[in-house]
């Protein structure tokens, strides 16, 4: 189950990162899912300050691996 996963993640990173949750059976949702060519769900994608995709993992998150990823950010 990915929300309680995503749910600890989000409170972790606090104000370090914004997390949206989309629908990517609704209109947003789905133009975003085809942007960024998900292809399953969950899908959890990171992207810098520019729009540009850091971290993509299809399946159950990695709690380390997003962690890590957003706060590498901090250091660009």
């Amino acid at each position: 189950m990915a929300k309680p996963v995503v749910d600890g993640i989000e409170r972790e990173l606090g104000d370090k990162a914004q997390v949206l949750r989309l629908n990517v059976m609704d209109g947003v949702g789905g133009q975003l899912a085809a942007r960024y060519g998900v292809r399953g769900v969950p899908t959890l994608v990171v992207l810098d300050g520019a729009g540009n995709v850091v971290y993509v993992k299809t399946g159950s998150p990695n709690r380390g691996e997003i962690i890590a990823a957003v706060e590498g950010l901090a250091g660009q």
